[in-house]
C-alpha cells in the first residue's frame, strides 16, 4: 500500500474530531466530563493507530504494536495520570507507531515529534480559544495529517552520490573495454 496523502489525513481529521465531539457528548451526561475525555482520548488513539498501521506498507508488528497501545493503556486507566501526561503517552505511542512504520531517520522521527508538538499545541489554543472540542480535535487532527510532509529519511544521502559514482565508473570500464576490442580488430 502507499503512503496516504494529505486529502486523505484531512478526511481521517475531520471524521475523527466528529466522532471525538460526538462520544464526548454522549458520555459528558453519565460520566464526569474527565472520565468523557479519557474515554474519548483513548477511542481516538486507537482509532489513529489503526489508521496509520491499515496505511503502512509494512506488514511486520502490527499485531505486536496493538498489544503495546493496550498494555500501555491499560497501565495508564490502573495508574490514572493527569490528563495532560494520558494525552502525551497516547501521542507518544502515535509518534512511535509513524517513526517505525513510516521513517527511515532519526532527522524524520525527530521532525514528526516537532509535528506531534505542534498538534498538541494547535489543540490546546484552539480549545482556549473557542472551548470547542470538535475545533480543538480538528486542529490536533489537522496538524497530524502533515506526517506525510515528512520524508522517509531527512539524513544526507551518501548512498546515492556513491551509486552514481559506481554507475559511472561502470559506464567507464564498459566504454574502456569496447575501445579496446576496437583496437584489437583494428590491429
Amino acid at each position: 500500500m502507499k503512503r496516504p496523502g494529505f486529502y486523505q489525513g484531512v478526511i481521517v481529521a475531520f471524521l475523527l474530531s466528529l466522532l471525538g465531539s460526538a462520544f464526548f457528548t454522549v458520555l459528558t451526561p453519565v460520566v464526569s466530563s474527565h472520565w468523557a475525555l479519557k474515554v474519548v482520548i483513548t477511542l481516538l488513539a486507537l482509532a489513529y493507530l489503526l489508521y496509520i498501521l491499515s496505511t503502512t506498507p509494512s506488514r511486520n508488528g502490527k499485531v505486536t504494536t496493538l498489544a503495546i497501545w493496550l498494555t500501555i493503556t491499560g497501565v495508564c486507566w490502573y495508574w490514572s495520570p493527569h490528563l495532560l501526561i494520558y494525552t502525551l503517552i497516547h501521542m507518544s505511542i502515535i509518534w512511535l507507531a509513524r517513526s517505525l512504520y513510516y521513517y527511515q531517520s532519526a532527522l524524520s522521527a525527530l521532525a514528526d515529534l516537532g509535528l506531534n508538538g505542534l498538534s498538541l499545541v494547535a489543540a490546546l489554543w484552539a480549545m482556549t480559544h473557542t472551548h470547542s472540542l470538535f475545533l480543538s480535535l480538528w486542529c490536533f487532527f489537522l496538524v497530524q495529517a502533515l506526517f506525510v510532509a515528512i520524508p522517509k529519511s531527512l539524513k544526507r544521502s551518501n548512498t546515492a552520490l556513491s551509486s552514481t559514482l559506481d554507475d559511472k565508473s561502470d559506464m567507464f570500464e564498459r566504454a574502456h573495454r569496447s575501445a579496446q576490442a576496437a583496437l584489437r580488430r583494428l590491429t
